[in-house]
This record gives C-alpha cells, sequence and structure tokens, in this order.
C-alpha cells in the first residue's frame, strides 16, 4: 500500500493544531496560575513544545503542497526523451484549479489544460499511484493514433525529424519533434516495434472521441509508455497538477552527469 503523504500531514497539522489550541484555551493559564500561586517556573509539557514548534511548519509545507508547488520524481522511461529516469521535477498545482488535500476536490478554477501540457495525475485504476503523461486529446476532440501519427480533430498533428543530438534517446529508437498545442517537444519511436493494436482498451487506431470530464493521454516514449491507450480515458477528477521543471537529476547527484537538465523548464 502506497504512502499517503498527503493525509499524513493533514493527520500531522490537525494534533499540532489540536494540542496548540488546548495549550492557548487551557493548559498555558493553568501554568501561569500554578506559577503565580508557587512562585516556581512551570514547564511546558513535551508534547505542547513539539506542537508550538512544528505547527506552523506544518502548515507552511501543507499549504505550499497542496496549492502551490509539490515535487515528483520520475520512476519510468515512459516520457523519454522529454524526462529521464531520476528526474525530479516540480508541478504547478494552481495551473488547472485548486484541490483540498486528501479530499481531490476542487474549491476554484484557476485555468484549463491545453493539449501537449505534461500533467501529473492519479493513476486511474489506482488512485495512490501518481502517474505522469502528455495530454494529447481535450474533451470533445476525435483522436486517432496510427503508424505512429497522431491525428486530432482529423488533422494530423505536425512532426518532423529531430536532428539534434539528445542525450535521453534509447538506442535504436527516432527522435522526431511534435508541435502539440502551443508545445513543441521531443518523442521517441521504435520504428521496429508494432503498435500493440490488439491490446488496447480503446479502439485508438480507428479513432475516439474523448467524453466529456475526461483526458487523452499518452507518454512521449510512444512505443514505451502505459497510458490512456491501454488504462482508457484520464477523469478531470484525477488531475494532480501540470509539470514544469525539472530541478533535480539523480544521476546528477550520484556524479553521473545529467547535472545540465537541472533547472530545464518542460515543454
Amino acid at each position: 500500500m502506497s504512502f499517503d503523504f498527503a493525509a499524513a500531514l493533514v493527520l500531522a497539522a490537525l494534533l499540532t493544531g489540536a494540542v496548540y489550541a488546548l495549550d492557548a484555551w487551557v493548559l498555558a493559564p493553568a501554568r501561569l496560575r500554578m506559577q503565580q500561586s508557587s512562585s516556581q517556573p512551570v514547564q511546558m509539557p513535551w508534547y505542547v513544545d513539539w506542537s508550538r514548534s512544528f505547527f506552523p511548519v506544518i502548515i507552511v509545507v501543507l499549504v505550499l503542497r497542496s496549492f502551490v508547488f509539490e515535487p515528483f520524481r520520475i520512476p519510468s522511461g515512459s516520457m523519454l526523451p522529454t524526462l529521464d529516469i531520476g528526474d525530479f521535477i516540480l508541478v504547478n498545482k494552481f495551473s488547472w484549479g485548486l484541490r483540498l488535500p486528501v479530499l481531490n476536490t476542487k474549491i476554484l478554477d484557476t485555468g484549463s489544460v491545453q493539449r501537449g501540457d505534461v500533467a501529473v495525475f492519479r493513476y486511474p485504476q489506482d488512485p495512490s499511484i501518481a502517474y505522469i503523461k502528455r495530454i494529447v486529446g481535450l474533451p470533445g476532440d476525435h483522436v486517432v493514433y496510427r503508424d505512429k501519427q497522431l491525428f486530432v480533430n482529423g488533422q494530423p498533428v505536425e512532426q518532423s525529424t529531430l536532428t539534434s543530438p539528445l542525450d535521453t534517446l534509447l538506442p535504436g529508437f527516432d527522435a522526431r519533434e511534435e508541435t502539440l498545442g502551443e508545445h513543441q517537444h521531443a518523442i521517441q519511436i521504435n520504428p521496429h516495434v508494432a503498435e500493440h493494436i490488439g491490446m488496447y482498451a480503446i479502439p485508438l487506431d480507428q479513432g475516439v472521441t474523448v467524453p466529456a470530464g475526461h483526458y487523452l493521454a499518452m507518454g512521449d516514449n510512444r512505443d514505451n509508455s502505459q497510458d490512456s491507450r491501454f488504462w482508457g480515458f484520464l477523469p478531470e477528477e484525477n488531475l494532480i497538477g501540470k509539470a514544469f521543471m525539472i530541478w533535480m537529476n539523480w544521476s546528477c547527484v550520484t556524479g553521473n552527469g545529467h547535472c545540465a537538465r537541472i533547472g530545464r523548464f518542460i515543454e
């Protein structure tokens, strides 16, 4: 079972906040009365001292993580060559609306998802797991993916051969530059691997219309990505936020290169 850090933060905030309030309204006045009557200092209980120290820190972390930015680590190669295994990314939590932690209920609209955005979301088949993919279809879009080519609303998504070197391109794969909405980004395909059409959960090779309140998501590593092709449409309520920057890379930390990826914005 995955550890729910958001739930743990909320619980810690509730516990330390309750102790903080209990001390302010009950325990502190009692200590003051005891000190005045005995003329001796009365020691603050350890749990009160800890709560008073940690409550403000927990609240700040909870607010920042829930409504501003949240860090994630890339565990797989499904977004190569855009994101490498070991990249640590920042996710903008207010790009598409503010949501309550744990409940994930939207309380304020602040923007809408655009084609080409890189989204972090709760995996529809196991919401305790965070996934990251690129949004290729919006509600109402008719999307086809056939012969390594994406079509949206009857128009082929522009692709061109990418000739510039990529340090994340896998051997035997071809790199292409794709223009999706306002995003120009690299994708990689394996020309020697056939599409797994028989394994698709939705007939994307024939064309599907994205239902209301849902999105179609695909990895940039088109021949090695468990995405909407295999598990279906992405519900809007599963969105966590928009990935926008690489803030650290594990290979750089261990001295194995890729330090130039740090600070790179995600297209």
